[in-house]
């Protein structure tokens, strides 16, 4: 299992290292994780046994970052303009079940698919695309990526005392405590990719470490309710797009925004 994970991480390390460079294709493999996460997503509630509109929310979920790729934007809050449309076409699908039963479950859950997977994970392409955004999304993935291998090698190594026994039992208090320590080294790695004081860097490193490991742990907590290990198989011993992203789902739109509003 080590020796996949190894193996897996390199691959995927170095896409990344590649696609980084490029506006226009970073947003493409941002596309192609939103569609490959929706789907596991969607497959995950199938297991689950909820009639969820899946290649409906697919194809929706896939026009937001595609939109913001070619820079659509018809009004301000656009993403937000085109979540209404879609509960709005979910509902009216719903006109045509003789059974009624299980309604709300089923527009819920294929509403927060759209809204957790595809507009959380298309903020990383808004990244990209702020001026100066190279750096903004390199220091994002160092801080938040550089979290996830510390929280994963010190809890295997030293981690003792359970951090939510309840949503999953390997997590541990000295593991995120690792975690944290690892994103403070990647905001320190990426200080010259930052127009932050020390101080700053320090707080933003903990927060978006914060975040990071809330995202892993809200993952958990899906898939624990699916009653699955792994939201898929694409890359072995690191299990589907989703095992990869969630770290990224919050951390993402909260940088952005702090980019956006209160940096720049």
């Amino acid at each position: 299992m080590l020796v996949k994970r190894i193996i897996s991480s390199g691959i995927l390390i170095s896409v990344i290292s590649v696609v980084i460079f490029f506006d226009w294709l970073c947003g493409l493999i941002a596309t192609i994780f939103i569609i490959v996460g929706l789907y596991e997503y969607f497959m995950m509630l199938e297991k689950k046994g909820i009639n969820i509109y899946k290649y409906f929310g697919i194809g929706m979920g896939a026009v937001i970052p595609l939109s913001i790729m070619f820079r659509f934007e018809p009004t301000k809050s656009w993403e937000l303009l085109f979540i209404v449309l879609a509960l709005f076409f979910i509902l009216l699908m719903q006109f045509k079940r003789r059974d009624s039963s299980g309604v709300i479950v089923d527009i819920s859950t294929t509403l927060f698919g759209i809204l957790y997977v595809s507009w959380f994970f298309s903020f990383i392409i808004k990244i990209r695309y702020l001026s100066g955004g190279f750096g903004f999304l390199v220091a994002l993935l160092l801080i938040v990526k550089l979290g996830d291998i510390g929280a994963y090698l010190v809890g295997s190594r030293w981690g003792k005392r359970p951090l939510m026994q309840h949503i999953s039992p390997k997590k541990t208090i000295e593991g995120a405590l690792g975690g944290l320590l690892f994103s403070v080294l990647g905001a320190l790695i990426s200080k010259s990719f930052l127009p932050f004081g020390y101080g700053q860097l320090l707080l933003t490193a903990i927060c978006l470490g914060v975040l990071g490991q809330l995202g892993d742990l809200s993952e958990s907590l899906l898939k624990r309710d699916c009653q699955i290990k792994d939201s898929g198989s694409i890359f072995p011993g690191m299990g589907g797009v989703l095992d990869q992203i969630d770290s990224l789902l919050f951390t993402a739109p909260v940088f952005y925004f702090y980019l956006s509003v209160i940096v720049r």
